[in-house]
């Protein structure tokens, strides 16, 4: 366990580093930081390593053991009403409690926030639960992805408001929070395990992929009843200590909020653990005190990160975003954004939880270091996009619109392994790091180009990062068939016979 903890603090604190770098040098340069900022965020930076550290170490050993476990549990009993309330009961409660969703609800003014967070949770229920049905029956993920995108761009542009297509977008990024995405991947995990086959790896990725159009469609019907108007939007004034004492009066009161929070979370994880132990007794004594210190690990480490991104990252993102668009035109946004976008998702707690699970599940075949360097690239031209979008005032649609029907095309001649991994990834890299630090970017920047277009222009940001990693991570895919096919050719067919070779 002490190794194990070591080398997690040794890969946080390699995510984080770059990002705390390229702030440090804005502030000597471009962006100087005031004095009560600049300490909340080098607070911030400890913490932030200190809690992915700690998360995923906690991660592995209980929220994707527990949900291995149900999974497989569940696809052993072949009831198939049995399958779906369970799954639909938990999309449900995991999602009402995701910390991502709740700062995004806060955002929002033209919709009451328990509304909100009440529809995007049935939308995830309702998803997951179909998302189980199609390991246990086998149906093609391309189908039904490019059924329900195609549903929610015409329920978008025929029923709902413009206003609302941002968030709707937005939405079905932060749901797949560091809360929703170990337990839901691991779900998959386990039902694939127990279908085994020539495909169940394939099978196993692809939950979180179809929980995230829940509450896109979700939000959309929401947006034919409420109306949201782009000069609504008020920012909050990030209050920034004086002194150092007061920065860490600041963050003692920040834990306790996000304990709190990270509390509620988990509360029905682990009520929904203990009744399945309860009635199956699953778990033997040694893996019941692993998956408790993991528990524990998990929640002091999302209680610490949290509260290091909200309170350390927040304004300092709020504060360049503001400063950087008020210097040339604004149009030093675009190249910082991208910057900061390429080492931001390695700082995503929840990423770290996907690399290592593919990594896993392809039995090497697709690297950890593979998937930050696809997922890093996407990221990285999605807030560039944001940023530019900002800038010449376009609608969300003329990027999402045609991403999406690009994404769905690659699914054709993408090896179905990627296409489950590239939909998972886009849930997976829109998470507290782009809620707390990018979208409070955004919005700084909007304040000052086009404060009556904050709705419209900032929120949008989030939808991006979601959807950049799908057509990054499928044309790793379509390489890798490509390599591998060469690979076979040139060093197998002499000896072996084999020329042919498709990856499935």
């Amino acid at each position: 366990m002490k190794e194990a903890l070591k080398e997690k603090f040794k890969e946080a604190f390699q995510s984080v580093f770059p990002i705390a770098l390229i702030v440090l040098a804005l502030s000597a340069t471009f962006a100087p930081l005031k004095s009560g900022t600049f300490v909340l965020f080098l607070i911030g930076v400890v913490m932030l390593v200190a809690g992915t550290a700690f998360f995923t170490l906690g991660a592995d050993h209980s929220m994707l053991v527990i949900g291995q476990k149900v999974g497989s549990t569940l696809t052993k009993t072949k009831k198939v009403w049995l399958i779906s309330f369970i799954s639909f009961v938990i999309g449900f409660i995991v999602t009402m409690a995701e910390p991502d969703l709740q700062i995004l609800a806060d955002q929002v003014p033209a919709v009451d926030s328990e509304i909100l967070i009440a529809a995007v949770s049935a939308g995830v229920g309702i998803f997951l639960t179909l998302a189980m049905l199609r390991i246990v029956f086998g149906i093609s993920l391309s189908i039904i992805l490019a059924v329900f995108y195609a549903a929610a761009f015409v329920l978008a542009l025929v029923f709902v408001p413009s206003d609302f297509w941002a968030l709707s977008f937005d939405s079905g990024g932060v749901t797949t929070g560091p809360v929703t995405v170990p337990f839901i991947m691991s779900l998959g995990v386990g039902v694939a395990a127990v279908r085994s086959g020539k495909k169940s790896g394939n099978d196993s990725f692809g939950l979180v992929a179809l929980s995230s159009i829940g509450p896109i469609l979700a939000v959309l019907i929401l947006g034919i009843v409420y109306k949201v108007e782009g000069g609504a939007y008020e920012i909050a004034v990030n209050k920034v200590p004086d002194t150092t004492r007061n920065a860490f009066v600041h963050y003692g009161h920040g834990l306790g909020e996000y304990a709190l929070e990270v509390g509620k979370a988990l509360l029905p994880i682990i009520a929904f653990f203990v009744l399945f132990q309860l009635v199956t007794r699953a778990f033997h004594r040694r893996q019941l005190i692993r998956v408790i210190f993991g528990l524990l690990f998990t929640f002091v480490g999302l209680t610490v990160f949290l509260t290091g991104a909200n309170v350390g990252f927040l304004p300092v993102g709020s504060q360049l975003g503001q400063t950087l668009a008020g210097l040339w035109g604004g149009w030093l946004l675009v190249p910082v954004g991208m910057l900061l976008g390429y080492f931001v998702v390695s700082a995503e707690p929840a990423v770290h939880v996907l690399n290592k699970q593919v990594e896993r599940m392809s039995a090497g075949a697709v690297t950890a270091s593979a998937m930050k360097k696809g997922l890093c690239i996407g990221v990285c031209a999605a807030i560039g996009f944001a940023m530019l979008r900002i800038l010449l005032g376009f609608n969300v649609m003329w990027i999402l619109l045609p991403g999406y029907a690009v994404a769905l095309v690659l699914t054709i001649f993408t090896p179905k392994l990627f296409t489950g991994i590239a939909f998972d990834s886009g849930g997976v890299a829109s998470g507290a790091m782009v809620s707390s630090f990018v979208l409070p970017m955004a919005i700084g920047a909007c304040s000052v180009i086009a404060p009556a277009e904050i709705m419209t222009l900032a929120f949008g940001c989030v939808a991006l990062v979601a959807l950049a990693p799908l057509i990054s991570i499928q044309l790793l895919g379509i390489h890798y068939r490509h390599k591998t096919a060469t690979y076979k050719k040139n060093f197998l067919s002499e000896e072996d016979g084999i020329v042919e070779y498709e990856v499935d």
